[in-house]
């Protein structure tokens, strides 16, 4: 049956708006009424401006998404809508509200709608449909070819063919390679990083290992700034979820194929989100750029192959896999 949801936005953004009051309040609500109502957790679904948000997930699937709400708010929709079944009219955003209406969203389908912190409602939303799809019935080259032919181009910034980029490094000679997630992000009021970590650390991870099965590599580094405590916890809890489930660690799925993961906690220098400073960063040593050439796909962490991709660009790669290169390359404007 449909659950009946109480879900609170708790990125940080709605935690900095009060929301960890509004998660209290209803929760202590909700068990001295004794109601049906699963109080739970999401990430932002992107209207941080309405925040606190809490959204009702009714039994007969029909949804209600409140703003602006603070302990009084909670109590009232406690009040009215859990336990008397009416709506707190004012509290309401409208549900053709401009601002989500007409997203088409693909990076941040999950973002808001589900627990960051549950593995299981990432693979009721095809979780690891992709990464199950590659190893089982993809070579590595046609893995590159996939994402080559999607169009797909570095969201960090720079632009550039993340086919392309995944092409240099999986022709590099070397046994031991690399793949790194840059989710350094030290652009003051740049939040896109720290939006899909938070509300649905799966989705980078599972892009991560795509790439490292397409490049042939078997270790994997999260670089992720300390200033991002929500985003590093879910991700840390995704990695020993992924583990326990086996889409981590030895011979992933069955397959021939293992990866491990770390996460790597930088501590604010804007420099270590150039590539070549962050890998420095990860030796431990000063974070300092340096020339390029070689690039990282030749000789990158402890001089080994690496492949570097920004946190939007690995959570671009399921989806991708799952409808295919043409479908996403015929999303959008034509370049």
């Amino acid at each position: 049956g449909m659950k009946a949801e109480v879900a609170v936005g708790m990125s940080s953004c709605g935690i900095a708006a009060g929301a960890r009051v509004v998660l209290e309040t209803l929760n202590a609500e909700v068990t001295a009424k004794g109601l049906p109502w699963a109080v739970v957790s999401t990430g932002c679904n992107g209207a941080c401006h309405r925040e606190p948000l809490v959204e009702i997930r009714q039994p007969d699937g029909r949804t209600f998404l409140y703003g602006n709400v603070d302990a009084a708010g909670a109590r009232r929709i406690a009040e009215g809508h859990l336990a008397a079944g009416v709506p707190v009219a004012e509290l309401l955003v409208p549900p053709d509200y401009p601002y989500l209406a007409r997203q088409k969203r693909i990076v941040l389908a999950n973002c808001g709608t589900i627990d960051p912190e549950s593995i299981d409602e990432y693979l009721a939303r095809d979780g690891y449909a992709a990464l199950r799809k590659v190893l089982s019935s993809m070579t590595p080259d046609e893995v590159v070819a996939e994402i080559t032919a999607s169009g797909l181009r570095g969201r960090g910034g720079a632009g550039f063919s993340t086919g392309m980029k995944w092409t240099f490094a999986r022709r590099a000679k070397g046994a031991k390679k690399y793949v790194i997630c840059n989710a350094d992000e030290g652009d003051p009021g740049a939040f896109m990083d720290r939006s899909v970590l938070e509300g649905d650390p799966h989705a980078v991870l599972e892009g991560m290992l795509v790439a490292a099965y397409a490049i042939g590599s078997d270790e994997g580094y999260f670089y992720v700034r300390a200033e991002y405590p929500p985003a590093v916890k879910r991700l840390g809890m995704a990695i020993s979820q992924a583990t326990e489930r086996g889409f981590l660690g030895e011979r992933i799925l069955g397959s021939g194929f293992s990866c491990t993961v770390h996460v790597k906690e930088g501590a604010g220098a804007f420099v270590c989100g150039e590539e070549t400073a962050l890998m420095a960063s990860i030796e431990g040593r000063r974070g300092m750029p340096r020339l390029r050439p070689p690039f990282p796909a030749e000789r990158g962490l402890w001089d080994a192959p690496s492949n570097i991709n920004n946190v939007e660009t690995y959570a671009n790669v399921a989806p991708i896999v799952r409808m295919g290169a043409a479908a996403y390359a015929a999303i959008g404007t034509e370049k």
